[in-house]
């Protein structure tokens, strides 16, 4: 009987939410795509998380969490040190956790908006306890990485070095725009961080000058070789009008691995792209918006075109071809402190 009257107390207050706010999905505003915000819930699906049947997304756009037995939901990525936004409503006690970190949401009949710095010990999924005496409504949920640190200075190549292993390799120019942002034209070319990295989070701002160019970030390359590593691809084509089907993977992707689910860049337009790696398990946001999700399940092998690769190496960004024209810009990078 009181599940009963928590669905019909929360259904009505869905209705009188739904009557004051007609926003149909979640988004980021400009500067929070700036400052590296990435949408956890993305207001159309359950894209990226792992879920159970009371779980779905209404009309509005909100992930509607019905009571049941005590409920969780699992992010399919791990995630760092960050602040965590959410903006909820709920008649009960419910808790987000990330190892360590365990946070809870008070009962509010309206929107309520909390902001939580996230600490795990290390990388974890981000779970969402929900009790079965209420329902819980996810209005919107946001990370934010903290740490980074910038690994290109806007003024120097200091801590890249140009691949030079064969000269059919290394027609691609990378200059420093006065600026402070680092234009690549020409191709191809490989251009690789002096550090290498593992588990990471990357974000960088980029601007592709031309219709459909192509280039990537490479990482956990083989030393010494050219472009051998994962790759997350940058290419903002897509086919019949339609951004849920990317051209050549599409930017968020990892090359010849995954697709990303949606286009959702611009060409000619500056956007944002974000990466995290974490173990097997990689997770890429454009714009703030979840593009990709994607666990690598092949037998571990030092060649990441044969297998998964959990070693340490270098960044490289991608000159592709003699088209090649795109700037970049705040990259930067914080190394996850994983337990091996």
């Amino acid at each position: 009987m009181r599940t009963f009257i928590s669905i019909a107390v929360m259904l009505c207050i869905t209705t009188a939410v739904l009557a004051e706010d007609k926003k149909e999905t979640p988004k980021l505003t400009a500067k929070e795509v700036t400052d590296g915000w990435l949408m956890l819930f993305d207001g159309e699906s359950t894209y990226g998380w792992e879920v159970k049947d009371n779980a779905s997304v209404n009309p509005n756009g909100w992930l509607v969490v019905a009571p049941s037995q005590s409920v969780n939901l699992s992010t399919k990525a791990s995630f760092g040190p960050g602040k965590l936004r959410v903006t909820y409503t709920t008649l009960a006690d419910c808790q987000i956790t990330a190892s360590s970190s365990k946070l809870v949401l008070k009962p509010s009949e309206k929107p309520a908006t909390e902001l939580f710095d996230l600490l795990p010990d290390q990388p974890r999924p981000i779970t969402i306890t929900a009790p079965k005496e209420a329902a819980l409504i996810i209005h919107l949920l946001l990370f934010q990485p903290v740490d980074t640190k910038p690994i290109f200075d806007g003024k120097t190549l200091d801590g890249w070095k140009l691949f030079d292993g064969n000269p059919k390799q290394k027609l691609s120019k990378f200059e420093v725009t006065k600026d402070g942002e680092l234009h690549l034209t020409n191709g191809p070319g490989d251009l690789q961080t002096t550090g290498k990295y593992a588990d990471f989070v990357l974000q960088l701002e980029c601007k592709t000058n031309g219709k459909a160019l192509n280039s990537g970030i490479f990482f956990r390359c083989i030393d010494g070789q050219y472009q051998n590593g994962y790759e997350c691809q940058i290419h903002n084509g897509f086919k019949d009008d339609d951004r849920t089907k990317p051209s050549d993977f599409g930017t968020g992707a990892i090359y010849r691995r995954q697709a990303a689910r949606k286009v959702v860049a611009n060409d000619n337009e500056w956007f944002t792209l974000t990466l995290i790696a974490n173990g097997p398990t990689f997770a890429t946001w454009v714009n703030g918006y979840p593009t990709l999700v994607w666990t690598d399940d092949r037998a571990k092998d030092d060649n990441p075109r044969k297998g998964l690769r959990l070693g340490a190496g270098h960044l490289s960004i991608q000159g592709h071809d003699p088209t090649t024209d795109i700037l970049f810009r705040n990259l930067r990078l914080a190394e996850s402190k994983a337990k091996k």
